[in-house]
């Protein structure tokens, strides 16, 4: 992982440094998408179309340790995560009609998503899975009407508790994947590089 990712790090400093580059941790998962260049991955796709990934605690586990190491090596790198707050705030509050989350866990991220849409007086719809339980004081395990309480969320949720490797890919399957064809991975192939030739 360190021989792929400090290449990366010295050119996103280098950037920074000549070109003006403001990298914020979005910013970054975009580049690493990018890098990644496997089409297994789900950040590859989110780079493909332009998808942001917000991760508030990129430096939480082995990014952020990286980041530090590269800090000795090559001192100056800045991620911006103020940058990230205004855009995701700025996303839910200009989002035509509804807005709606599927939140896989809780913690950091379930309390990040929320409050975007706390900006827009709460989404209008919501989906949590996890294990987390009340009274463990998590933030995972509280109940959706925490959340409208807060204004984070819209009145008439319905909390199902389950395990979020077991019900997601019945999410999927029964939802946005039910209309997926086989063909249709070969279109989306022709039309992209279609589309990357014709960008040309």
């Amino acid at each position: 992982f360190e021989d792929w990712i400090n290449p990366i790090l010295d050119a996103m400093l280098e950037e920074q440094q000549t070109q003006g580059v403001v990298w914020s941790p979005s910013k970054m998962i975009h580049r690493l998408g990018k890098e990644i260049n496997n089409e297994e991955s789900v950040y590859y796709w989110c780079y493909k179309h332009n998808i942001p990934v917000f991760c508030p605690a990129l430096t939480d586990g082995s990014i952020g340790d990286m980041i530090y190491f590269h800090s000795y090596r090559k001192e100056g790198l800045i991620l911006d995560i103020a940058s990230d707050i205004r855009r995701i705030n700025d996303l839910a509050i200009r989002a035509p009609g509804k807005t709606g989350v599927i939140i896989l866990g809780g913690g950091v991220v379930k309390h990040h998503i929320l409050n975007a849409n706390l900006m827009r007086n709460g989404a209008d719809h919501a989906v949590f899975i996890n294990t987390g339980q009340e009274f463990d004081g998590s933030d995972g395990g509280a109940r959706p009407d925490e959340a409208i309480s807060w204004g984070k969320l819209r009145l008439g949720s319905q909390p199902v508790k389950a395990e979020a490797t077991l019900v997601f890919p019945l999410i999927v399957a029964a939802t946005f994947a039910k209309d997926f064809k086989p063909t249709q991975k070969a279109e989306e192939k022709e039309q992209s590089s279609t589309s990357v030739v014709t960008s040309q």
